[in-house]
């Protein structure tokens, strides 16, 4: 399960993020992770919520942004819409499709107490 792992980066990137400011808690953490990354959120939720307990972040509310994915076609560069990967272009029919946005995952925004 590397939900585990990627709550784990998350919960230390909060913790840099609350020691630079001198926080003494943190009470949300907004996560954006596009539709193609491959993150199973309701175990990331869960993994968050295992990892936090007893930090700076524990008991803080995660809130997930989902943008869509979106690729570029290389046979008739048009920028199409792309519910998973292996989608073909809905213009020519190509599976030659570039991701251009949909698969990333990084934490948006912190709030401290």
């Amino acid at each position: 399960m590397h939900e585990m792992s990627l709550a784990e980066g998350v919960l230390q990137l909060v913790e840099d993020g609350a020691r630079a400011n001198a926080a003494t808690g943190v009470t949300a953490v907004w996560l954006e992770i596009g539709a193609l990354a491959q993150v199973e959120v309701e175990a990331l939720r869960f993994c968050f919520d295992a990892v936090t307990r007893g930090t700076v972040a524990d008991g803080a509310r995660l809130e997930i942004v989902t943008p869509s994915g979106l690729a570029w076609c290389m046979p008739c560069g048009n920028q199409v819409p792309v519910a998973q990967r292996g989608d073909a272009c809905p213009h020519c029919g190509s599976h030659q499709l570039q991701v251009i946005r949909g698969d990333e995952m990084r934490v948006t925004e912190i709030e401290i107490a």
